[in-house]
């Protein structure tokens, strides 16, 4: 029987164990069926972003934990394995049928779920038979014929006229070539040195994109405020493409009841903020404080003085502060989210 593709090496079944965690406690706690939390846990699944981010939640961890490096024996493993696969039987039967049953189906208009259904067949034998990783038996030809519109002579007399034009070959190159790439472990298209060590960069930076990062969290009057992808959250829609943005945790009864418990300001460094805009303002240059290292910030209405200068005000209790270096110290605050 032919091992299952593995997709999506993963870290989760290491980090569940360090907790202590049942895997059927996390099925149940992810919303996902123990088959489907097993299949997650040795790669051969893919999870959404949602669902990424859910695991972080109830494990507790990054989302950069998750996935392998490049030193882990884990790696090594699925490296060796994926590597067979590219070079045996580089002119195997299984892959030409395979390529030729794809063709077939996608010039149907059907998705692999609807021929698989067709075919009577489950999606994931179905799957693994276009990518000549299974083998079909006897009993499974005249279904898998039917659900492709053809006798079984005009299925294999169709992907025998497709092999001779040099059609098979393109399909089966270009999926040795996904094979190839993700055995690369390329530079992570965030820059970051993290992304370039991890097994699933590509994984990573697609849905780290989509993700930022929560600098600070309250601490009295105060922000505790740390330049690190420790705690992540989904960036809201309205501010995808808009630039550089991270999170804070919004300080309970600073300003009066403007921020209900629980909320996010979404922060640009890259905008500065005026009179009647929120901000946050360090007690530091922001260029100067170092990835990972603790800060001091505060959450601020800005107003004008006299002078004409910038001053932060909190409302509760009243309090103004003297704004210093406004270029360097002042973020402006462009959303408010609930949890």
């Amino acid at each position: 029987m032919a091992l299952e593709e593995i997709c999506f090496p993963n870290n989760i079944r290491n980090i569940r164990l360090s907790r202590g965690m049942r895997m059927t406690a996390l099925a149940k706690k992810s919303g996902l069926s123990l088959s489907a939390m097993s299949k997650v846990e040795k790669g051969v699944r893919r999870l959404k972003q949602s669902q990424l981010m859910q695991l972080c939640g109830i494990l507790g961890c990054k989302l950069s934990d998750i996935f392998i490096k490049a030193d882990d024996s884990k790696a090594s493993l699925w490296k060796s394995e994926m590597q067979r696969r590219l070079v045996e039987n580089e002119t195997s039967g299984l892959k030409v049928f395979g390529a030729g049953i794809r063709i077939l189906r996608r010039g149907l208009g059907k998705t692999i779920a609807q021929a698989a259904k067709d075919a009577k067949m489950t999606l994931s034998v179905y799957h693994k038979i276009e990518i000549g990783q299974r083998e079909v038996y006897e009993r499974e030809i005249d279904n898998l014929a039917k659900a492709l519109g053809k006798t079984v002579d005009g299925m294999f007399k169709a992907i025998a006229e497709l092999y001779n034009s040099g059609a098979l070959a393109k399909q089966i190159d270009k999926a040795e070539e996904r094979v190839r790439e993700a055995l690369t472990v390329g530079k992570s298209a965030t820059g970051s040195d993290i992304g370039a060590s991890i097994y699933g960069a590509t994984v990573y930076d697609s849905v780290r994109k989509n993700l930022v990062p929560v600098y600070g969290t309250p601490e009295g009057k105060n922000l505790s405020f740390a330049k690190s992808d420790e705690n992540m959250i989904a960036l809201p829609a309205k501010l995808k493409n808009g630039g550089s943005v991270y999170a804070v945790r919004a300080p309970a009864n600073r300003l009066g009841a403007m921020f209900p418990a629980n909320s996010y300001l979404f922060v640009s460094p890259s905008l500065m903020p005026s009179a009647g805009d929120l901000a946050v303002v360090f007690e530091e240059d922001f260029e100067k404080i170092k990835p990972g290292a603790k800060a001091s910030a505060r959450v601020v209405m800005l107003k004008e003085d006299k002078s004409g200068n910038l001053i932060g005000v909190l409302t509760n209790p009243e309090e103004k502060i003297q704004i210093k270096n406004p270029k360097n110290r002042l973020h402006k605050v462009v959303q408010v989210v609930l949890e």
